[in-house]
């Protein structure tokens, strides 16, 4: 059977739903959401990230991305640094980065139940194929 292009759209688009239910469920043990453990590892990789680029990486508008930066800053997982001119900045504090290490446990665990099945190479082959199809410059 030749799967059809609506076939192959769909079969990630599950897997990407499986994913972020069992992630849900999970970083909801720690009083985490997807999109909150989202924003700590964004952080992590991109310190210096503006608001505007948070809510890009992490397929928000700004105006959310500001209410939950709000909220995550009232909770203690990230604070307000200085910055270059009017951009607000935020970095992670030692609440955050220990919120964004027990979550990546758990996201872990997820993904080595969906992805783990597949072998090294056939999940590089995956990864350069998503990247391309895509035309996503994001680094690893």
């Amino acid at each position: 059977m030749k799967e059809s292009m609506q076939d192959v759209g769909l079969a990630v688009k599950r897997l990407q739903w499986q994913h972020h239910r069992e992630f849900n469920k999970r970083l909801g043990t720690l009083g985490l959401s997807l999109v909150q453990w989202d924003v700590l590892r964004h952080l992590r990789r991109e310190p210096d990230a503006s608001l505007h680029a948070l809510a890009v990486l992490t397929f928000q508008t700004d105006q959310s991305m500001g209410e939950l930066a709000k909220r995550m800053v009232d909770r203690g997982l990230i604070a307000r640094v200085d910055g270059p001119g009017r951009a607000v900045r935020h970095g992670l504090t030692a609440e955050g980065e220990q919120a964004y290490a027990d979550g990546a446990e758990l996201v872990e665990g997820v993904l080595d139940s969906t992805l783990g099945r597949l072998t090294a190479q056939e999940r590089t082959t995956l990864y350069e194929l998503l990247v391309r199809a895509t035309g996503d410059t994001y680094p690893a």
